[in-house]
């Protein structure tokens, strides 16, 4: 079993389970606003998969201010916890702490591929 640290700026907790960590980016972080189209996701690895999902990498480069550097290490994290992750586990950690699966503005449920 290996270990998963929230890399959200100045937390750093780690955490058992790939679940557990997302679960605790949705609860107790504040939501993230897309700087290319102005949406509101979960801060951490929901704002990575939307940034990369609805938007090009050159969209990320041009707003985020990012370099190829940045868009591997994120292109990575996401391959790891998309590779990880048990939806259904997330899903039911998020029904135990009372909150509804992540989405997006538009109401796109996050958790989904």
């Amino acid at each position: 079993m290996s270990a998963w640290e929230c890399g959200i700026v100045d937390c750093g907790i780690v955490f058992d389970t790939v679940e557990a960590l997302l679960a605790h980016q949705v609860t107790d972080h504040a939501s993230h606003e897309c700087e290319i189209c102005g949406g509101h996701v979960p801060e951490g690895y929901f704002a990575i998969k939307h940034a990369f999902h609805k938007h090009t990498r050159a969209e990320y480069v041009r707003f985020y201010d990012a370099d190829a550097a940045a868009v591997r290490r994120r292109e990575r994290i996401l391959d790891a916890v998309t590779t990880a992750v048990d939806p259904a586990a997330l899903d039911d950690q998020l029904d135990d702490a009372d909150r509804a699966p992540p989405t997006d503005d538009g109401g796109t449920n996050l958790l989904s591929p």
